[in-house]
């Protein structure tokens, strides 16, 4: 990692919709795609999407903390999911597409926790709040073709995050009126 990088993890669902929102923000050096919190090593995308590796799909941030903070974020990770779904994530079903914050120090923890409860108090949503917050552990990085996936297939990507009901989600959601 280079001088004056940090990183941080998260599972929104299908990490093909995670990329973008963080990609094309200052500070931000890379968005990988990939695999975490689970027991297999080096899984593959079919080894993940059958439910048997404790794997989520989640994206990986290399940023510069002094340019971007970690509150600003975990702002930006709240804003692209359905915090409230214990079940996935829009289309996507299971364990794999469960969100997650992977916090990588005591003070992103801290800083999550502080986010999650800021949510919560908020009443913006009237089931509780699902996302887990976990430590991070081995990010396996996803087969090259699902890299910048909205960069390479940006029609199939686009049918993909309207089809899947999260463009209108946070449209309805979290978009001021």
């Amino acid at each position: 990692m280079e001088k004056n990088t940090e990183l941080a993890t998260f599972a929104g669902g299908c990490f093909w919709c995670m990329v973008k929102p963080f990609d094309q923000e200052p500070g931000i050096m890379k968005v990988i795609s990939g695999y975490t919190g689970g027991h297999k090593e080096n899984p593959t995308y079919k080894e993940v999407c059958s439910e048997t590796t404790g794997h989520y799909e989640a994206v990986q941030i290399t940023y510069d903390p002094s340019v971007y903070s970690y509150e600003k974020l975990l702002n930006i990770y709240w804003q692209q999911i359905d915090p409230t779904d214990p079940g996935g994530q829009f289309y996507d079903r299971g364990q794999s597409y469960q969100t997650v914050i992977f916090y990588h120090t005591e003070e992103q923890k801290n800083l999550a926790e502080a986010s999650k409860q800021q949510l919560e108090a908020s009443g913006k949503f009237n089931k509780p709040i699902a996302t887990k917050i976990l430590p991070a552990s081995t990010f396996y990085p996803a087969e090259e073709y699902h890299q910048d996936y909205y960069k390479k297939n940006p029609e199939h990507y686009n049918r993909y995050h309207i089809g899947s009901g999260r463009a209108s989600y946070i449209q309805s959601n979290w978009r001021e009126n």
